[in-house]
């Protein structure tokens, strides 16, 4: 295998673990406030020796479905922008 091709494997994994981080982030600053994950419902101080849960199990409180009103997908990465035509309200059109 070429020295080419490795870096661009190399590459192309490092993309999908960055865009995943991304798609999970749940720290996002214009987050819907609909969205909702289990971590939510965890009433302990976090543990910096156990991994955040981020098992990317979410839901619309909207819809209580993981399929927001817009019939797009109830995640960080789908819904933290309010061009969304649901974001925040729950309405579409």
């Amino acid at each position: 295998m070429s020295d080419s091709v490795t870096n661009l494997q190399a590459n192309v994994l490092q993309s999908n673990v960055q865009s995943q981080a991304d798609r999970f982030n749940t720290n996002h600053p214009d987050l819907c406030h609909a969205l909702r994950w289990k971590g939510q419902y965890i009433l302990s101080a976090p543990d910096p020796d156990i991994p955040a849960c981020n098992d990317g199990l979410f839901w619309c409180a909207f819809t209580q479905t993981c399929v927001g009103p817009d019939g797009e997908l109830a995640e960080p990465g789908n819904c933290n922008h309010s061009g969304r035509q649901c974001h925040g309200s729950g309405k579409c059109g």
